[in-house]
Order: structure tokens, then sequence, then C-alpha cells
């Protein structure tokens, strides 16, 4: 369907991969540090974790101790990249929760950073050769929890990519993005359930059959029967398989602290159903503006809209939101309390 829909509107746009190229959520995390990689360009990041664990670094050592990861992302050409633009990239990290931003540049005179003292020379040869750097390049660096430095590093790699001008508008990079975690930790306590765990895309999302057993040992393992398509770093339609068993959905609002009270209140007609049989359902909702959007080369999704939002979600078109009558709170009992 996707290809067909490009073909008929862009014909001059290139499809990169076809069959779709397919990763696992931790694949793509791993090797692009998002769950919607941008695959116009080939950067994957080369993990190196295991390579400076009892290294002099200790940024990087005391991320390993503490079960984070260190990640290296080799960029072609690199080594042009002014102090101040290295200072924006670590910048930019910073922003995206990671403590900075780590690298060696490899000059014509040799390798050169403020971290070699610390890892030595045999060990800064080591990682230029996992990495297969080479003259002209650069590497950064990323340590910390697996999310953070994934994440941070990500963004990165996204900025990258643009200033060295490698997102070719005439590319469409399709991607399948599968097995996504179906709880993540819930810090806030703000989300479903208000437990420590919190539902990754909704508390309805199938669980895989061969990940159920983990429900009562380690929610956090569980993987999702949940699958997003992505184009050019953004989703383009993302879906799930759905719970249809009352049993199962009963153990995930128990995982996710929702009381029995509650989950009567809120989805007692769901449950009830379910007692009658009610067959595996599932889909795919396909990001259509989305689409429209990169096809037409437009950065901003507004402007494929008929009637969008503003930033602070006023319709400019309804005039929403506006003043409502007094009549219509006192017919769904809503009382006002507002200070005069």
């Amino acid at each position: 369907l996707m290809i067909e829909i490009c073909a008929k509107i862009k014909p001059e746009k290139k499809i990169v991969f076809t069959p779709f190229k397919r990763f696992t959520y931790d694949e793509a995390m791993n090797l692009y540090g998002s769950d919607k990689p941008e695959l116009r360009f080939d950067m994957p990041f080369i993990d190196v974790t295991a390579d400076v664990k009892d290294c002099g670094f200790s940024v990087f050592s005391e991320a390993v101790k503490n079960n984070g990861v260190v990640k290296a992302l080799k960029v072609e050409d690199g080594a042009k990249f002014s102090r101040k633009e290295i200072d924006e990239l670590t910048e930019l990290a910073r922003k995206h929760h990671a403590k900075g931003l780590a690298y060696i540049t490899i000059k014509e005179e040799g390798p050169q950073s403020p971290i070699i003292k610390f890892l030595g020379d045999d060990l800064t040869a080591k990682i230029i050769k996992i990495t297969k750097a080479k003259k002209g390049d650069i590497i950064f660096f990323s340590a910390d929890e697996w999310e953070v430095a994934c994440g941070s590093l990500g963004q990165v790699r996204i900025e990258i990519g643009k200033r060295l001008n490698l997102l070719d508008n005439n590319k469409l990079a399709f991607c399948w993005v599968v097995d996504f975690p179906l709880f993540k930790g819930n810090k806030t306590g703000e989300e479903a359930g208000y437990g420590e765990i919190a539902a990754m895309h909704h508390p309805f999302t199938r669980p895989l059959d061969e990940d159920i057993e983990l429900l009562d040992k380690d929610p956090l393992k569980v993987r999702s029967n949940a699958y997003d398509i992505v184009l050019n770093g953004y989703e383009a339609g993302g879906g799930s398989m759905r719970i249809h068993e009352k049993e199962l959905q009963q153990k995930i609002f128990k995982i996710l602290r929702i009381d029995e009270e509650t989950a009567q209140q809120r989805f007692g007609h769901m449950l009830k159903a379910f007692e009658f049989g009610a067959p595996p359902h599932g889909g795919i909702a396909p990001g259509l503006d989305r689409l429209v959007m990169i096809l037409q080369d437009e950065p901003n999704i507004r402007e494929v809209m008929a009637f969008p939002k503003t930033g602070d979600a006023r319709d400019l078109m309804l005039g929403a939101p506006s003043e409502v009558d007094p009549k219509l709170f006192k017919e769904l009992h809503i009382k006002l309390d507002l200070e005069k």
C-alpha cells in the first residue's frame, strides 16, 4: 500500500529498501538511538561497553559499573567539525539528559582528544580499529544508562545528518519496528496505573505469547505484539494486537496498580464482553497526514491539515476554545468555583 501511494503521488522519489527493513525495538535503539530510525543515511552506533569497562576514563568505566553502556558513533569526514560545532553537539546531547559527549578526532598527525590520556594509546588504537575510523573521521561517545546513552546519541546522529546534508528528500526509507516493550518504568507516577510501571502504549496491548510467563517474574522484560511503520525518521503508522481474554487483561491491570473497583468502573463493559469469547483483534492506523507531509517535503505537519490547531491548541476556524454557556454546565452537573 505504501509503495503504491508513493509511486502514484511522488514517482520521482526513490524507495530505498524493498521489502522494508525490520528492526526490533531493542535493535533500533541500539543501532540508531530511536524507535523511529532515520535510514536515509547509514551511520549506526558501535557498542564499545565491553572494551572500555576497565579503562582509566572514569566516565566510561563508571557508566559500565552502574549497568550502563558506552556507544560510539563514527562520522566519516567529521574531523572537520570545529570546536564550536562539537560544543553545539555536546549541548544537544545534554538537552537529552546525557552528561556530555566525548570524542576522538583522527587527524593527519594522529588521533586527538582530551580523553586519550585516560584511555591510553593501546585502547585508543583498539577503538579506532573497532569503529573502522580513518584519517579525517571523528568518533563520538555516549556513556550512561542504556536509554539515555542511546537516545541522546540518536539526537546527535540526526543533527550530524542535517549538517552533512545526508537527508536526501528524494529518498523514502521505510522500516518496521516491532517487539516494543509492553511496560516502562513510571518514575513520575503520572501515567496510567500510578504504580512503578506504566504501559508503553496502552493497557490493552497484547504481550507476545512467549513472554506471558514473564508477567509474574519480570514485567519490564515483557515484549508487546505492537508494530510501527517508520518513514524517514517519522512514525507513519502504528498498531498492535489487543488482549481478548478477561484473565490476561485483569493481570495487566493488576501490574499497573489499577484496582478491581477502578477496573470495573472504567473497563467493566469490556471485561464482561471478554467472558463471551471476543475474537482476537488488532490493526494498524496509518498516519496519512504525516505521509503527505513527507511526500510534499513539508517540515510542518500543520501545513497539510485542513483545520490545524495552533501551538497553544486553539482552533482558529471554530474560534475554540470559547466561553461556555452556564446552562451547559448545569446540564452536565459541572460546578465552576473560580476566583472572580
